[in-house]
């Protein structure tokens, strides 16, 4: 009877552990199958804010902005600012040195806006940011990606 009550026991935890692990393994999220390597080819996330520093600039927008396989994110105007970053191969300076270019005339005041882009752009890293004087500085000719 000893026997009998052990090896019932024992059958009764091996059901209990293999149950324990296949609900595991049910409650675990399937991970979707990616392509093309570890990254996303273009994803990236754009702030704009208030400050001369990153360490010092309170953000006052962020959005996300992905390009690959088609235009998303919550960026309000994705399909131009992706078009735009390829027209510029992803140099962010290009896309704000349009600004000083631009033909609109703006008042010296110092008054920084710093703009960041963070991620991967074409499998490649990112880490940008740039200071505009003021926000007549940053809205003369900075095109689709800072416009949120």
């Amino acid at each position: 009877m000893r026997y009998i009550t052990g090896a019932v026991a024992i059958g009764a935890a091996l059901v209990l552990g293999a149950l324990s692990t296949t609900a595991q393994a049910a409650a675990a999220p399937a991970q979707p199958a990616r392509t093309g390597g570890l990254y996303a080819s273009s994803e990236l996330v754009l702030t704009v804010g208030r400050g001369e520093t990153w360490a010092t600039a309170t953000v006052e927008r962020a959005v996300t902005l992905s390009c690959m396989p088609g235009a998303s994110g919550s960026h309000p105007l994705a399909k131009s600012a992706c078009a735009q970053l390829r027209s510029v191969a992803g140099n962010f300076d290009a896309v704000t040195q349009n600004a000083a270019a631009g033909d609109r005339l703006c008042t010296k005041e110092w008054d920084p806006i710093l703009v960041t882009a963070d991620g991967v752009w074409q499998g490649r890293r990112v880490g940008y940011t740039h200071v505009f004087a003021n926000t007549c500085a940053m809205t003369a000719g900075k095109g689709s990606v800072f416009e949120f």
